[in-house]
């Protein structure tokens, strides 16, 4: 392990609205990830983040609500974390490095 990264999560979230509102959603979610500065990679269901565990934590709080600030009535949202604070987590590269094209 190059460096100790000591919270790495994947986010699906899914706000429940209208056809090519859910997109235009998702994308300020994407915007607001981006803004961060925390190292990330955007996938087709879900974006995975890597960062400090607290850090992490108030990203998945702000997801939510940016979906009910952009007037989704709910929000349904799918998280996997992994959390070592002594030895750290495999970064995003660690993991898929060997199978990019």
């Amino acid at each position: 392990m190059k460096e100790k990264i000591e919270c790495s999560a994947a986010i699906q979230v899914l706000p429940q609205t209208e056809g090519t509102r859910v997109i235009e959603i998702v994308d300020k979610i994407i915007s607001h990830i981006k803004s961060t500065g925390l190292n990330y990679s955007v996938g087709p269901f879900e974006t995975t983040v890597e960062g400090g565990f607290d850090e992490i934590m108030d990203l998945v709080k702000e997801c939510q609500l940016i979906c009910i600030r952009q007037g989704a009535n709910e929000v349904m949202s799918y998280i996997k974390i992994a959390y070592a604070p002594e030895s750290g987590v495999w970064s995003i590269d660690e993991k898929i490095e060997k199978h990019q094209k």
